[in-house]
């Protein structure tokens, strides 16, 4: 097995394998993700996020998506995990925590204190494996999320000299 970074020309892979991913996970219907913003978010000079992908015997077994993150508390940065995905023919080989150890040793060394990510309440076939690995739950902890309609709502409510989302 060979875990290694997503170069430019696996943009086209790693959307076959985010399909898969939103097949198995029942969110197909809102899967629109194209190979232009893919290419954009991972390998433009403001690239937004990293994967990497995982081979198994030459095939691409998995991948996993993550980006920075922040903690005010710790005042430390961390590593989100956005998707950690192994083929069906792939699982039970090593390939998941090859691909999570991966991560888990990049956090450490940029010098972030942890690693977190969300996963279905009905996935009990991720969800044994991240107890598995010694992962908490965060049960005292509910995910939010602004998205079409209502994100532009929130947007216009800006309040005037507060900018538009851009550094200086």
């Amino acid at each position: 097995m060979v875990i290694r970074e997503a170069q430019r020309d696996d943009v086209p892979l790693l959307l076959e394998m985010f399909a898969e991913l939103a097949d198995y996970e029942h969110l197909s219907a809102i899967f629109r993700a194209t190979e232009e913003r893919l290419e954009q978010a991972l390998f433009s000079e403001r690239a937004v996020a990293e994967a990497l992908i995982a081979e198994r015997g030459r095939e691409a077994a998995g991948y996993a998506v993550y980006f920075p993150t922040f903690s005010s508390f710790l005042a430390s940065s961390g590593i989100w995990l956005e998707d950690l995905f192994v083929r069906p023919p792939h699982r039970r080989f090593g390939v998941g925590r090859a691909l999570l150890s991966t991560v888990a040793a990049r956090t450490r060394a940029r010098g972030g204190e942890r690693l977190e990510w969300a996963a279905l309440d009905w996935n009990e076939l991720a969800l044994g494996f991240y107890r598995g690995i010694g992962a908490s739950t965060m049960n005292e902890w509910i995910t939010h999320r602004l998205d079409g309609e209502a994100l532009a709502r929130m947007a216009a409510e800006r309040c005037p000299g507060a900018g538009a989302g851009t550094r200086r």
